[in-house]
């Protein structure tokens, strides 16, 4: 909390390496704002001299001059801004933008494990409203800030050139004005970003919420999601509303000391006056010019707020960038065999879940796959069967021992290398908002849509594409709600086809179909596997009675292997499995395996 305490703008510094790729933008708008801010310095000189000479002329041509000068002085500052506006807002957009892409290309190479612990909605928010409020800093805070910080010091500079000693009493009150505007400024950012925060939660619980909108409906649960939903909100507002009230204080001290101040001035000025000591346009120059003073360090209290505001979601943007995948490409990569062999071997292979470190998954696990063979996993729930499917593919790094694809360690290679060689069909199958077409198109992309189509026939998913409304452009809507449970593993299925890797992952790929439609995909999925390695995860024992080998996984081992009939003839685990699924135990295995 001490090193919260001390930062303020800091995590703003990390975004100066966006800005200087645009430095035509940056470099445009200093230059109008600069020549905006000694623009309007400009108007205080013009005013002294109408008041201490153009009043005391029976010719009107000299006011008639300066009133036209003014004129002129008015076009250049309104041209000024105006080029600012667009320099410092264009440049704020491209910046976000890029930053946006940053984040988001980040995120999606961290590791799964970070992804274990994270909600979906907290990114999102992070992507969302906190780089909106580095938008508003970048595009126009800043500018803002930084004009009237110019605006600010030339003014000073003028009222000491003008009157040093009222310039004396200005810059007496200054550190009386400032410091405390500081201090307020990180009470901002700190009440700013445990809002941020708690909307971040907020977000989060809403988009879990809407994505299970048919499951929260089906229990007609909308009163309790709803009521915590308020809740989450309301702990949102409440720190926004700390936020804006240390805000509005810091607004009312700045604006109150400041103009007091001017006021102060106004007053011993007015005596100097009366003396003869001082000119009455030399008094109205300095006054506009403590006016233009105040008004600066007034807008610098609120803009410092918003850049606080801002430094908190740029600090939170910067924690996703600073976070490090757990898995990442070695230094010296060793590269796969360039003939793909569809090899997988696990040698002694201990692994706990960083997220369940109390809770081994694996214990000591060793086997080996040959080229081409076809093995399934077969076990109660939680045995570990899934897990080995992580570690092929990369997903996590086990405590112990090694995972080995095609006779390279798969922790030595490029991740991105390996999972080229494999496919994956899981039973929880991932659908996309999208097109029916660019759901298959996605096992490869670049695929033509005759490759697309041709998968699509061999997954048997080609004549319910065809009789959707737009055939293969359908979009099948979020999650492919509108496809039934059938329908959504054999889009899968064709993703995996038009993948055509050496080695399929397949998590129990026939498991929500229906009797007609598995028989067809068993027989697209055994011609496909014809040639290939092929790892299945199966529940329903019947899908694997054709596998050369069955591994049975009990807690973390291998507890037997071996064939159907042989592990039934065993009387073990798998046995005991089988009673549950057959009736008539062995004699029901048997009819199923003829």
């Amino acid at each position: 909390m001490e090193e919260t305490k001390r930062r303020s703008l800091k995590p703003l510094r990390r975004l100066m390496p966006y800005v200087v790729r645009y430095r035509g933008l940056a470099i445009g708008a200093a230059v109008s704002l600069v020549v905006a801010a000694v623009t309007t310095l400009t108007l205080p000189l013009a005013v002294r001299r109408m008041i201490d000479h153009g009043f005391s002329s029976p010719d009107s041509t000299f006011i008639s001059n300066y009133f036209g000068m003014l004129v002129v002085i008015a076009a250049v500052l309104a041209a000024a801004s105006a080029a600012r506006y667009y320099f410092v807002i264009t440049l704020g957009e491209r910046v976000v933008a890029d930053l946006r892409r940053d984040v988001f290309s980040h995120v999606t190479s961290l590791s799964a494990g970070f992804f274990d612990t994270v909600q979906s909605g907290e990114i999102v928010s992070r992507l969302t409203a906190d780089t909106t409020q580095i938008k508003a800093a970048v595009g126009a805070s800043a500018s803002l800030a930084l004009r009237n910080a110019i605006l600010g010091i030339g003014a000073v500079a003028m009222m000491v050139v003008t009157s040093p000693k009222l310039s004396g009493l200005v810059i007496v009150a200054i550190p009386v004005i400032v410091l405390p505007l500081v201090a307020f400024g990180r009470s901002v950012r700190r009440r700013s970003r445990a809002a941020q925060d708690m909307l971040a939660e907020a977000s989060a619980y809403a988009s879990e919420q809407i994505g299970a909108v048919r499951t929260l409906q089906a229990y007609t649960n909308e009163r309790l999601v709803t009521g915590r939903f308020a809740g989450a909100v309301e702990t949102a507002f409440a720190a926004a509303r700390s936020s804006v009230l240390a805000r509005a204080l810091l607004t009312f001290f700045a604006i109150f000391t400041i103009f007091a101040s001017v006021v102060a001035v106004l007053w011993f000025g007015s005596r100097d006056v009366l003396a003869g000591a001082m000119s009455p346009g030399t008094l109205g120059q300095f006054l506009l010019f403590s006016v233009f003073a105040a008004g600066a360090l007034g807008a610098l209290s609120e803009t410092w707020g918003e850049l606080s505001q801002a430094g908190g979601a740029a600090e939170r943007l910067m924690e996703l960038l600073a976070e490090e995948p757990a898995i990442a490409k070695p230094a010296n990569a060793v590269a796969l065999p360039a003939r793909p062999l569809g090899s997988v071997a696990f040698r002694g292979v201990s692994f706990t879940y960083p997220s369940r470190p109390d809770l081994p998954t694996l214990h000591d696990l060793t086997f080996t796959i040959k080229p081409g063979e076809k093995v399934a996993l077969v076990g109660p729930s939680g045995a570990g069967k899934s897990t080995i499917f992580s570690l092929i593919l990369r997903f996590y790094d086990p405590q112990a021992g090694s995972v080995l694809v095609d006779g390279v360690d798969v922790a030595a290679a490029d991740p991105a290398e390996l999972r080229g060689r494999l496919a994956i069909v899981p039973q929880d199958v991932t659908i996309f908002a999208a097109s029916a077409g660019d759901n298959i198109g996605f096992g490869r992309p670049g695929a033509s849509a005759a490759e697309v189509e041709a998968a699509a026939r061999d997954a048997f998913a080609d004549d319910f594409i065809r009789k959707l409304p737009d055939g293969y452009a359908t979009q099948v809507g979020e999650r492919g709600v509108t496809l039934s449970g059938g329908q959504r593993q054999r889009i899968a299925i064709a993703r995996a086809i038009l993948r055509d890797a050496p080695i399929l992952l397949l998590d129990e790929a026939t498991s929500a179909l229906d009797a007609e439609s598995e028989s067809a995909v068993q027989e697209a999925l055994e011609r496909l596997m014809q040639g290939r390695t092929s790892i299945v995860i199966a529940h329903r024992l019947a899908t694997v009675l054709k596998a050369d080998r069955i591994l049975v996984m009990d807690e973390g081992r291998i507890v037997e292997e071996g064939t159907h009939a042989s592990l039934v003839a065993r009387g073990g685990l798998y046995a005991r499995l089988a009673e549950l699924q057959f009736a008539d135990g062995k004699a029901g295995f048997a009819r199923a395996a003829e």
